[in-house]
């Protein structure tokens, strides 16, 4: 399972469909565009939690600030609200607005759609993130030390018990499509 898989389920459907008419864009275009951006979310939040400090940071953000409401209430996608939570997310996970823009260009190659308008959809995507690891993490009762253990699994791609390597090869990959 992947951060994609998790804003794909189909409890989620309504927040895509919500997603895709705030931004003008038909469905498929909406996914292609959550999908890409969400690799960048995804990279950066391993990225964060590879330390015992990052992941409580995390587990502190998820247990503290109902963001399921994002992918559970999916009018509220088009709040200024959402757009500045987002905006406050992305700093959290990439530190600077140069990586936003670097991660929207990104994602302009892969799905065709312009930067400018990616860019806009990027805070509403780190909202449906963070909504959908709260709801899927702390939905079904499970203990800070599940969950920890689930976003470990979530970040270690190649499975072997650690992220670490995975988060270096994820900045590596980042670093040579300058």
């Amino acid at each position: 399972m992947n951060i994609t898989d998790l804003l794909f389920d189909k409890s989620n459907s309504n927040a895509i469909s919500e997603f895709a008419n705030n931004f003008g864009v038909d469905e498929s275009q909406a996914k292609d565009a959550i999908s890409s951006l969400a690799k960048s979310l995804s990279h950066g939040l391993g990225a964060n939690s590879q330390d015992i400090k990052g992941l409580d940071s995390l587990m502190d953000a998820l247990e503290s600030g109902n963001h399921s409401r994002y992918v559970d209430e999916p009018s509220i996608l088009r709040r200024q609200e959402t757009t500045q939570e987002g905006n406050d997310i992305l700093g959290h996970i990439f530190g600077n607005k140069d990586v936003s823009r670097h991660v929207a260009k990104r994602a302009s190659k892969e799905t065709g759609l312009g930067a400018g308008l990616l860019k806009k959809m990027l805070p509403v995507v780190a909202t449906m993130v963070m909504g959908s690891l709260g709801k899927k993490m702390l939905g079904g009762g499970s203990s800070r030390k599940q969950s920890s253990g689930f976003l470990t699994q979530l970040f270690d791609r190649d499975r072997d018990g650690s992220m670490v390597d995975d988060v270096l090869g994820m900045a590596f990959k980042a670093f040579m499509a300058r």
